[in-house]
């Protein structure tokens, strides 16, 4: 495995126009035809410079994550005594290909739209997405952990807390309907962090990006009932548990001399948290939860279910799903939804996946990211799709999962076209 954290130190530098130039911006794209209407689960942002001013208790308040310049022009988060050098994980939206890495080091580096919300809605247009999910970034890490192991847990909290608020006030409610609130979970106590599910329930949140492999962080695996007052809550507010690729802070990869793309290459690969959540028979405990593999690819899905197909031989020798009524391919599609970026191939096989299973991202601002041309990707992978399935798979599905409305006026009729 390879920690996310170690990412940053392989030899994969940008390559920049000069140092008093800077990074080279792309020509502003024009605004790309809309064939699909498009809610994307699989976006981020860049945790903007004052996501926790003002959101912390007056006593912890100087102890908040804050921007600072380094000696070399540099920014970078200080967060109780510890320095992330990485404000921009890869958010190089806009930027030539020969300039992508895992920077940007600097807010001025990335598009606007990385960080700003009205910048964001404005390169959502652009590209044809009428709502989407936005995962945290480098400072947070997918599902949180970065604000809170090894931490104050006072401190810790309240950091989560005000990461939680400013998504909800600010990034979701400048404009409505554009962004599916989404919160990170709270990891070091399940009791609290089901008091803290049900809470932001209340107040709009529709899903939560948690680990996908608890034990790879030091904390209790899923093969354990510690999770259960957590994923209870997320079952009772129908809460998404959103399972980012990489959210556990580490990722497979070949071996360790293995070039930074080769990495890349595996994000497409999502097969290892879906086979620990359901062997952790995490739906037959909840069997109303709802779990979305984000940048997890959908191609590897169909073999998972033939595999899991063949191995009810071993059932009577396991017993692993003794009692269940359904069987684990069954578990698979009635709890799983999976998040395609650019498969034609897993496409063709949606009806062995199910056709309601299947989701689909743009990835803003990351180097893997369809942006500004996720509607001509759509294209190519939906082409000899029914207009009615291609509905399903581009937002239909989504609004369904979410509990996200979309309005009859943004609905595009794939058939027009």
């Amino acid at each position: 495995m390879v920690k996310l954290d170690e990412i940053q130190t392989t030899d994969f530098t940008v390559t920049r126009k000069g140092t008093s130039e800077g990074p080279t911006f792309l020509p502003e794209p024009d605004r790309r035809p809309r064939k699909y209407t498009v809610i994307s689960v699989d976006d981020h942002i860049v945790e903007p410079p004052d996501m926790f001013v003002g959101r912390l208790p007056s006593a912890l308040a100087d102890r908040a994550p804050r921007v600072v310049t380094t000696d070399n022009g540099g920014e970078i988060w200080a967060y109780d005594g510890a320095e992330l050098p990485n404000v921009g994980f890869n958010a190089v939206a806009g930027r030539p290909v020969s300039e992508y890495s895992w920077e940007p080091t600097r807010f001025d580096e990335m598009r606007r739209g990385a960080w700003d919300i009205d910048a964001r809605v404005h390169d959502m247009d652009l590209n044809g997405i009428f709502a989407s999910v936005n995962f945290p970034s480098f400072l947070a890490g997918f599902s949180g952990y970065r604000l809170q192991l090894g931490h104050d847990a006072d401190l810790a909290l309240a950091t989560v807390r005000a990461w939680n608020s400013y998504h909800l006030e600010v990034w979701a409610a400048a404009h409505p309907g554009r962004i599916i609130p989404l919160q990170i979970p709270w990891l070091l106590d399940p009791e609290v962090a089901a008091a803290e599910i049900r809470r932001n329930a209340e107040r709009g949140f529709r899903a939560v990006s948690f680990t996908e492999s608890p034990d790879k962080m030091g904390l209790p695996s899923l093969y354990s009932d510690y999770w259960d007052p957590f994923l209870r809550a997320c079952e009772e507010t129908e809460t998404v548990v959103c399972l980012h690729f990489g959210s556990s802070g580490t990722t497979p990869t070949a071996s360790p001399q293995a070039p930074p793309e080769a990495v890349t290459v595996l994000f497409g690969s999502n097969i290892a948290a879906a086979v620990d959540w359901l062997f952790a028979k995490v739906p037959l405990r909840f069997p109303g939860i709802r779990i979305c593999l984000s940048e997890g690819g959908v191609g590897w899905v169909p073999s998972l279910l033939d595999r899991l197909d063949h191995m009810r031989k071993y059932e009577d020798m396991f017993a692993t799903f003794a009692g269940s009524e359904l069987t684990p391919s069954e578990l698979v599609r009635r709890n799983f939804w999976f998040c395609a970026i650019d498969e034609p191939s897993g496409i063709e096989m949606r009806h062995r996946i199910g056709v309601e299973n299947i989701v689909v991202e743009s990835d803003y601002p990351h180097a893997d990211s369809t942006w500004p041309d996720t509607q001509a990707v759509l294209e190519r992978s939906l082409a000899a799709v029914p207009a009615d399935e291609a509905a399903s798979i581009t937002w239909r599905n989504a609004s369904v999962l979410f509990r996200h409305p979309v309005p009859a006026a943004v609905q595009v009729d794939p058939e027009a076209f």
